[in-house]
């Protein structure tokens, strides 16, 4: 299975991925010069500063409490390294970047006391504020119309800036 690094060029800046065999391979490559960035050429090129992102399975528990932000259990949030549309954009601001981490880390927070209903939630946000049923804090879909209405009864509804994949589709 390949290994992924996000890397970027010293000289201008570009980030871009490689795909290498292994550790040791993009050791290799990089100790004879072989990698260069594919916008400008240049050879002036290492591994990009990032935040780690580490999967857990559902039934391990973080071994530390000072253990980088994870996907939270049961959860369905992704905390990205850095999205993909900014891996592509030609100069998107280092503070720009910095301030996309940190709201996807919010967001991972804001989920961790959150429950997902997925396609249930314009049904279960109206019964709790109509009162037939206990009020929680919840995440699910509903599409702009749904939201709207909701938002004009005077039901509390907020999008989500990053998008959030079901526990179901998880591993």
């Amino acid at each position: 299975m390949p290994i992924v690094f996000d890397l970027e060029c010293r000289s201008a800046h570009h980030r871009f991925e490689g795909w290498f065999k292994s550790s040791d391979d993009y050791a290799r490559q990089q100790e004879r010069g072989l990698l260069s960035c594919p916008r400008c050429g240049s050879d002036d090129v290492g591994k990009a500063v990032q935040a780690p992102h580490l999967a857990r399975k559902g039934n391990q528990r973080a071994a530390a409490s000072d253990a980088p932000p994870q996907k939270p259990e049961g959860s369905s949030a992704v905390v990205p390294s850095e999205p993909a549309s900014l891996q592509q954009a030609e100069a998107i601001p280092p503070q720009a970047v910095e301030l996309l981490q940190k709201l996807a880390l919010m967001q991972v927070e804001a989920l961790r006391s959150s429950r997902f209903v997925g396609e249930t939630f314009v049904e279960d946000a109206r019964a709790m504020h109509y009162g037939e049923r206990d009020a929680e804090v919840i995440h699910g879909r509903a599409t702009p119309e749904q939201a709207q209405e909701l938002m004009e009864e005077g039901i509390p509804v907020m999008p989500l800036p990053f998008p959030v994949v079901p526990p179901e589709q998880t591993n």
